[in-house]
């Protein structure tokens, strides 16, 4: 699956909807859904809030199924991340103007089996997550 969405908080439920169609032929729970949506969810949210600093941009969703495996990568072409270590922590953010909690990439932990971020400052990023469907 691959899919291109512009940066905008709208398009945060469409890529919850669309990758939940996508892993629907494993007849995932209901709970296994929702953890994936929400770990989508946070993804996105991350590159319209932190990426693209809310002023738009373009979102890639790309997504695999190995097996009984998602795989799904949400990608921008925002800032970068210039420390991923500290980004992981727990409760750090970037954006504390916005009263962000800076949970993003704990709940996405939480939710899924893995999660690999990738990113270059000024170029982007690209957190993978995986998560076996039992």
């Amino acid at each position: 699956m691959q899919i291109t969405f512009a940066a905008k908080s709208e398009n945060e439920g469409f890529a919850r909807t669309a990758v939940a169609a996508f892993v629907s032929s494993l007849d995932p729970t209901i709970e296994e859904l929702a953890d994936i949506k929400t770990a989508v969810s946070e993804a996105v949210t991350n590159c319209i809030i932190h990426g693209y600093n809310q002023r738009g941009g373009t979102i890639w969703m790309e997504g695999t199924l190995t097996g009984r495996k998602l795989r799904v990568s949400i990608i921008d072409e925002g800032r970068g991340i210039k420390d991923i270590k500290q980004a992981l922590e727990p409760l750090f953010t970037t954006r504390p103007d916005l009263e962000r909690s800076g949970m993003g990439f704990s709940f996405m932990e939480a939710f899924m089996d893995t999660v690999e971020v990738e990113s270059t400052p000024g170029k982007g990023t690209r957190v993978s997550m995986e998560k076996e469907i039992r």
